[in-house]
């Protein structure tokens, strides 16, 4: 058990108001507003919706925009502090999209071109700039990204095995999210009003918040501003739409204060998702009303001054929090001028001097993604102490190859055979009914039909509780055939249906629908090693009560896209995809597997990455001890520097076992390891290596577990043992 306090040790802030937390809270007080003009793309005069657009200067040369906001908040939230941060844990949902959009228009489609594309590169430059070596963690659930990011921080603190993590979030303005807004009839053409009876919708925005959070086990000084606690849930209602009740709302905030230990009748003040759409303001007031049912404490929404920020806001919002804490002051509702009756709230409409100790901030997003932080004071008393993760044990199991589903892939496997290449649509679709893939793509069929196999495979009727869902690419069809049908009508229409599928967290809300699973539901996206970030979510955001959790990866080639976004898909040589999924149940198995992450490096500029494992396995006796044989992925474009840490991996760990290059049988595609720890998995369940996967005789593991490595520009390890 641990009863580690998280505080915030540095804030930084980038938003159409400027640059600086202090410039933007002195505004924000003001009742000034960020939202204007766009003047970053062209747009017909029909099409012209205010935005909130970030003035500062951005060097063209540089990396995307959203990189560059990122660091710009980064930097003012590390400005104090001594060495670099532990870990990074980003909220972002369109990475390098604003550059990528317009090289695709424009035919440019050298690879070296989209190197900033992928949506985990934001946390990855940063990690570059600021020299961190530890696990770099992108979560990409829309707009609660920042929000379950801060979330996510929280928890890693809590086990004790870290001491100062960088949380935020950074979005910036582009084709995919104005148009694709537009085209949900979710924009507001007056500009954003949150709370107000005449509200049409959102303004969309760009920005960075970040948070420098460390732990600390000792008394600490009764000024200091915490994170006291953290909710998530989700909404399983529907792709775009929030429950019209506010359960999952409501369930994300009622987490948050049990998490921290605290009564509503101990919030002194609620920052509102408050977005200005019709539906979520509703919903939300909902929510709230269900929660502080006796006395409403203070409460507004900001995204009247710095617009809807997407995946930052729930970050910025939370830099807000913290101020408010600090100065004793909340603000108003900017564009709330004739308050809507139907909510039954009286939000502040002007910024107000108030004893404000504890603060609630939410955070909402598609696919009924919902994040509340809890921020405050430092207090005596505080939750209860958070136990510390224990082993996953395996009850399902499925995974998607060239080959086909689990049985036709472990036989091809167990006889050294290829996996790779591509099955068609309707074999993806095969667990599926029709009405159930009607208008979906590859991905979300996939995703969908892994989720249905594993359940299966399970052989219970207890449904999953919690998704968690790695994916280097998210939906490549539907932001390919998106892009394209704005880009083919000269950037006037596009598809809703593609939009809401383009987000990477779509599968995921698509599969807590088919279950009604109301427990967290995180996405997350690092290339290669986006599955062993979902893995490594799963182990910390669920506890012992829960349900079972499904634990998924999954990425589709795109013959178009997946060439220029991927490098190691470039030196394939037969296009592939798949996923795996396992179905999980948390405490102490009596009987079958168990699944654990047990390390994440960043190898870049680490000479000592490898000595490190060595040594968070338990060292050389107790690896060979564990361990009767190593999965290792060595993605493509990262080949070279992948068998070099594996070399060096298996002479310092004395390791004698097999040891299985598994791409060389599945293929190059982000989410492999998914697929390889399905495979590990079962060949547990047989407890031996056969001698065609050896080049030598069968090996019998003897009780031994299999240890799966990542390797190349990050270095992870997951564990697949016997309970």
């Amino acid at each position: 058990m641990t009863d580690i306090r998280v505080l915030i040790t540095g804030m930084g802030l980038i938003t159409p108001l400027g640059s600086g937390v202090d410039r933007n809270w002195t505004a924000l007080l003001k009742g000034k507003t960020g939202i204007g003009e766009l003047t970053l793309f062209p747009t017909a005069n029909d099409l012209f919706f205010p935005v909130g657009e970030v003035t500062e200067s951005f060097s063209p040369e540089g990396a995307p925009r959203t990189h560059q906001l990122a660091l710009m908040a980064a930097e003012e939230a590390v400005e104090h502090t001594k060495g670099a941060p532990d870990a990074i844990i980003m909220g972002s949902t369109t990475g390098g999209m604003s550059r990528t959009e317009v090289l695709l228009k424009e035919n440019q489609l050298s690879p070296a071109l989209f190197s900033y594309h992928g949506t985990g590169s934001v946390a990855e430059y940063l990690a570059l700039k600021l020299k961190c070596k530890g696990p770099v963690i992108t979560v990409s659930t829309a707009c609660s990204s920042g929000g379950a990011a801060i979330a996510m921080a929280l928890a890693l603190l809590k086990t004790g095995k870290f001491r100062k993590i960088l949380a935020g979030g950074a979005e910036s303005l582009c084709r995919l999210t104005y148009f694709g807004f537009h085209s949900l009839q979710l924009i507001d053409p007056h500009g954003s009003r949150p709370l107000d009876r005449d509200r049409k919708g959102l303004t969309v925005s760009e920005g960075a918040g970040m948070l420098l959070l460390e732990s600390k086990d000792k008394a600490i000084d009764p000024e200091a501003i915490e994170i006291l606690g953290a909710g998530l849930g989700c909404d399983a209602y529907h792709p775009a739409s929030p429950d019209p009740e506010g359960g999952g709302a409501l369930s994300a905030m009622k987490e948050a204060l049990k998490n921290a230990g605290i009564s509503p009748s101990e919030i002194d003040y609620v920052n509102l998702h408050g977005t200005g759409t019709i539906d979520n303001d509703l919903a939300e007031a909902k929510a709230f009303n269900r929660l502080f049912d006796e006395e409403q404490p203070l409460v507004s929404s900001v995204k009247g001054t710095f617009g809807h920020t997407l995946s930052a806001a729930g970050a910025i919002e939370a830099v807000v929090s913290a101020k408010c804490v600090e100065a004793g002051m909340a603000p108003g509702s900017v564009g709330c001028h004739t308050l809507d009756p139907r909510l039954k709230l009286s939000p502040l409409k002007e910024s107000a001097v108030a004893l404000i100790r504890t603060v609630l901030s939410n955070a909402f997003g598609f696919g009924g993604s919902n994040a509340s932080i809890v921020i405050g004071r430092s207090r005596e008393t505080q939750g209860a102490a958070s136990p510390l993760p224990v082993p996953l044990a395996v009850t399902g199991i499925a995974c998607i190859t060239g080959a086909g589903d689990i049985s036709e892939t472990l036989n091809a496997f167990a006889k050294g055979l290829n996996c790779r290449g591509l099955l068609s649509e309707k074999e993806i679709s095969r667990p599926l009914s029709t009405r159930a893939v009607r208008r979906l793509k590859r991905l979300s069929r996939m995703g969908l039909s892994l989720a249905t196999a594993a359940f299966e495979n399970a052989g219970n009727h207890k449904e999953p509780g919690s998704v968690f869902f790695g994916t280097g690419w998210g939906g490549l069809s539907e932001t390919h055939d998106f892009l394209e049908a704005l880009y083919e009508t000269d950037e006037r229409f596009s598809s809703p249906t593609d939009f809401m599928g383009s987000v990477h967290n779509a599968t995921a809300g698509r599969i807590a629908v088919k279950y009604s699973a109301k427990g967290p539901n995180i996405t997350t996206t690092g290339g290669d090693y986006s599955f062993e970030q979902a893995l490594m979510s799963a182990h910390l955001m669920t506890t012992e009560t829960d349900k079972p959790v499904l634990i998924m990866g999954a990425d589709e080639f795109h013959p178009e896209l997946s060439g220029i976004f991927d490098a190691s898909v470039r030196k394939a040589e037969t296009p592939s995809d798949g996923g795996g999924a396992l179905l999980v149940g948390r405490g102490k198995p009596g009987s079958g597997l168990k699944l654990e992450p047990l390390f994440y490096e960043n190898a870049n500029e680490n000479p000592h990455v490898i000595s490190s494992l060595v040594q968070c396995l338990g060292g050389t006796e107790k690896i060979n001890l564990d361990f009767g044989a190593v999965f290792a992925g060595l993605p493509a474009a990262s080949r070279i520097m992948g068998r070099k840490q594996l070399d060096l991996f298996i002479q310092t760990a004395g390791f004698n076992g097999p040891v299985i290059d598994y791409r060389r049988y599945l293929g190059e595609f982000a989410s492999a390891s998914a697929v390889a720890t399905v495979l590990a998995a079962s060949l547990l369940k047989t407890g031996e290596i056969p001698s065609t996967l050896t080049e030598k005789e069968t090996v019998k593991l003897k009780g031994k577990g299999i240890v799966l490595l990542g390797l190349g520009n990050f270095v992870t390890a997951v564990a697949v043992s016997s309970a």
